[in-house]
């Protein structure tokens, strides 16, 4: 018996061992599987932090967070207004293309350089605010419209820069000579060649990006007085000049396009716009003359700037100046309205960089007729104050700021706007040319080709500067 209570103590001794080291062993797993699962852990959060912030940083390089501030103009006030925008990105890096859903083609007559190419000499020809015409020529030559059979065109454009004629004394350009020069490339394409001469250039298409557009004068009454010469009253204008009534300086086939401003110069200023924060409520710098009367006994816009500058000057929410600035787009980019007023003509460069900038455009100027209306609703993105109520705008805005100016930026921000206002060297989707050859397509009718019904003729090639063409 004792050896049976010596034995089945032994074997639970040995049991016991046996179950010691076993819970040891396990106590050993469990302690390695603890540590393995922290580590993953570990790893895991780390990984999630690293690659949400990099997500976070991607972000903020492509919105950046608008603070509306409507309380004062002084650069250094950053009172938070009611609400907090993200403006979306206004500039699109890559253009598309579109030329095969335009069904027209365009012929480009290669004029001497004495029309054209001999301007861009100087370098500001290119980039002043009637350097449309420029920009139209530079664009459609780089185009899939573009067709080197004059036979095979729907419309024929004469590339004739008049608007870089600068003179010394003002730096303004002078336009005493564009109407005998557009005469002479006239003259020119007419003995040249039979397109012309076929339809009197009922499908030709010459730019008048200046003040009042294909009368050729910076001064509403002497630009009515000489009014539209008849070399040019069967073509085909795009100009900047428009209004909504019946005017000598619009009577002709005409549509209107947007002056000119660099899409480089807008680029730069959204890149350059680190803080984001649009603190100044109203804004407007440019001439506004004390006393609008000129030397000459002129009223410079109808008087509209200077009541504007009377009325409103020393009121902490309007930032007006009167000086030129270069750096006047940094300004801009950090307005809520922008005021737009008439000048010697009712359109400004103004209109286009308010709206590239994202600021809501503020359009003084009765009637004005604006660029692509069909395209643009200028109403949901703009505001139009009438001339004779321009003393009550610090009201009106006061009033659109507290309703609804978080729906017209809301329009204002659709990048289709802004694309549509500025004139690439490549036609991209929708811009400003891309917009002419569209509105050029609603208006086949005056085509030579199109009201022939395109049938081939007999015909006969000869040389002329720039390629072939052929008589019919």
């Amino acid at each position: 018996m004792s050896e049976f209570n010596r034995l089945r103590i032994s074997k639970n001794r040995g049991f016991y061992n046996v179950k010691m080291n076993h819970n040891t062993n396990i106590n050993h797993k469990k302690s390695y599987s603890y540590l393995y699962r922290y580590f993953k852990w570990v790893l895991w959060i780390s990984f999630s932090l690293y690659f949400f912030t990099s997500f976070l940083l991607t972000i903020n390089n492509n919105i950046k967070p608008i603070t509306i501030i409507s309380t004062s103009t002084n650069p250094s006030s950053s009172v938070i207004s009611r609400a907090l925008f993200e403006e979306p990105q206004l500039i699109s890096s890559k253009g598309i293309t579109e030329s095969e859903t335009l069904p027209l083609k365009v012929y480009i007559y290669d004029l001497p350089s004495k029309y054209n190419s001999d301007w861009l000499t100087n370098r500001r020809c290119s980039n002043h605010l009637f350097a449309s015409e420029v920009a139209t020529h530079k664009a459609l030559m780089n185009s899939d419209v573009r067709t080197l059979n004059p036979n095979e065109a729907d419309f024929f454009f004469v590339p004739v820069y008049v608007s870089c004629n600068f003179n010394t004394s003002n730096g303004f350009p002078s336009l005493s000579h564009a109407r005998p020069l557009i005469q002479s490339a006239i003259q020119f394409v007419s003995e040249s060649a039979p397109f012309w001469n076929r339809s009197m250039g009922q499908d030709h298409v010459f730019v008048a990006s200046h003040d009042y557009g294909a009368c050729f004068h910076p001064l509403e009454d002497i630009a009515i007085e000489a009014g539209i010469p008849d070399f040019l009253k069967k073509s085909i204008i795009l100009q900047t000049f428009g209004v909504r009534f019946r005017h000598p300086c619009q009577e002709v086939e005409n549509i209107v396009i947007p002056p000119y401003v660099s899409p480089k110069k807008i680029h730069s200023t959204l890149q350059n716009a680190t803080h984001g924060k649009r603190d100044i409520f109203a804004f407007f710098r440019g001439k506004m003359e004390l006393h609008p009367k000129n030397i000459n006994g002129r009223i410079y816009s109808k008087g509209i700037r200077t009541k504007i500058w009377k009325k409103f000057s020393r009121n902490r929410k309007f930032y007006l100046k009167r000086h030129r600035y270069d750096g006047y787009q940094s300004e801009i980019v950090r307005s809520v309205f922008c005021l737009c007023p008439l000048g010697w003509a009712p359109w400004s460069p103004r209109l286009v960089e308010s709206v590239a900038l994202g600021c809501i455009p503020v359009i003084i100027a009765d009637n004005i007729r604006l660029p692509y209306s069909d395209k643009i609703q200028w109403s949901k993105i703009s505001l139009t104050i009438p001339e004779k109520d321009v003393h009550k705008m610090g009201t009106i805005l006061e009033h659109v700021a507290a309703t609804n100016l978080t729906r017209i930026q809301k329009n204002l921000w659709d990048p289709s706007n802004q694309r549509a206002l500025l004139f690439n060297e490549y036609i991209q989707q929708g811009d400003a040319t891309w917009q002419v050859l569209r509105s050029l397509s609603n208006m086949l009718h005056l085509s030579h080709r199109q009201s022939e019904g395109a049938q081939p003729n007999h015909v006969v090639t000869r040389e002329i500067e720039g390629g072939l063409v052929e008589d019919s």
